[in-house]
């Protein structure tokens, strides 16, 4: 009997809704192939590192129905990059070390003749590090922040901002009968593409993301238009990477073996600012956190992660390594690692979004 070819599957970084339904797709794909068998790394590479390998087979049975479920049953984490990987030294201090060779032997070693990594922009990055090592492998774009800018879209994105969105209706509501302004904290560390849909969604007054600091007093004057009498009600969306003019962003030190700082309570920090800057209205503040990264998918990011899952699978056949799975113009394409990583999806201040929404009366504290 012939040998079977293998491919290994793993996803990387901060989970999203929609990682089950890639590796759905990808492995329904392979069963139409004979000589094809897919495997997934527990916890992305760590699964490869682990002694023994944390690997396991991925089969019609034990990928069935998980298009529906959130998080991903290969499990994922955002720490431990194999191109700066952390040691943690004698003293305590963590020394950060390159063992991508080491990973790319192993992989070889283990029988794999490709890796589809799913992930977003610092996964993909790690995947054009080991592709031009020589590892035959294939990105899938993954972020609830839509930060790839080789892509369209990226599955997650649009169920967080269905999140963002609900959340933000039920605190229109209340805003409303007690005459206060409502400040909304969403995910986005560098991009606002989540604050700048659900402000739109929701018809929010004041929109604050990362890529235009804000003037606290320019949003004072917009709260204050709103209110007459002490009447009135104000709702503001604000990405937890947004940060003054005259400021740096809100953020605590990172956990360990970790190269980034933890954002978060950005819209606390918000609140006092505007209470020192002189707002006489009541505020209250709500965090949504990793609720924008949990629960089922909706409908949209189903169809495009198992699109996704598919069309990888498909450029595995085709030897179309060193690529990424993209969705342009409505059509699901690829493109290489090297455009996939090139440059970062901010939100451009030129915009026709940024623009229609302050053609809608909303306010950027610019």
């Amino acid at each position: 009997m012939e040998k079977k070819k293998k491919v290994l599957v793993l996803t990387g970084g901060g989970d999203c809704p929609g990682l089950n339904a890639v590796i759905r797709g990808i492995a329904k794909r392979a069963k139409r192939e004979k000589d094809w068998e897919v495997y997934g790394s527990i916890e992305a590479f760590n699964g490869v590192f682990s002694e023994p390998t944390e690997i396991i087979k991925l089969t019609s049975v034990s990928t069935g129905g998980i298009h529906v479920k959130g998080g991903t049953i290969l499990k994922t984490t955002n720490k431990n990059s194999p191109v700066k990987y952390p040691v943690i030294q004698s003293d305590g201090t963590v020394q950060f070390v390159d063992r991508s060779d080491e990973l790319i032997q192993k992989i070889k070693s283990l029988g794999f003749d490709a890796v589809i990594n799913i992930g977003g922009d610092g996964s993909q990055k790690i995947s054009k590090v080991l592709y031009e090592k020589g590892l035959p492998v294939i990105g899938v774009p993954k972020t609830i922040d839509n930060d790839l800018s080789a892509t369209d879209l990226t599955f997650g994105f649009q169920t967080a901002v269905q999140i963002a969105s609900d959340s933000f209706d039920k605190l229109v509501t209340t805003a409303e009968s007690h005459h206060r302004v409502m400040i909304m904290e969403v995910m986005g560390r560098d991009a606002g593409w989540i604050a700048l849909h659900t402000a739109i969604a929701g018809g929010a007054e004041v929109c604050l993301i990362p890529e235009i600091p804000y003037d606290i007093n320019k949003i004072v004057k917009r709260i204050n238009m709103r209110y007459k009498k002490g009447r009135g009600f104000v709702n503001i969306v604000i990405s937890e990477g947004a940060k003054p003019k005259e400021g740096t962003i809100t953020s605590t030190a990172g956990e360990k073996g970790s190269e980034h700082v933890r954002l978060g309570g950005v819209a606390y920090a918000l609140s006092k600012q505007l209470k020192d800057a002189g707002c006489q209205a009541e505020i209250r503040e709500t965090v949504l956190g990793h609720v924008q990264r949990g629960g089922s998918p909706i409908a949209f990011d189903r169809v495009l992660a198992t699109l996704f899952g598919v069309k990888a699978f498909e450029l595995v056949l085709e030897k179309g390594f060193g690529r990424m799975v993209a969705y342009k113009n409505n059509n699901i394409t690829s493109v290489t690692l090297e455009e996939a990583t090139k440059e970062y999806n901010f939100v451009s201040k030129d915009s026709y979004l940024v623009k229609a929404a302050k053609g809608l009366g909303v306010s950027f504290g610019d």
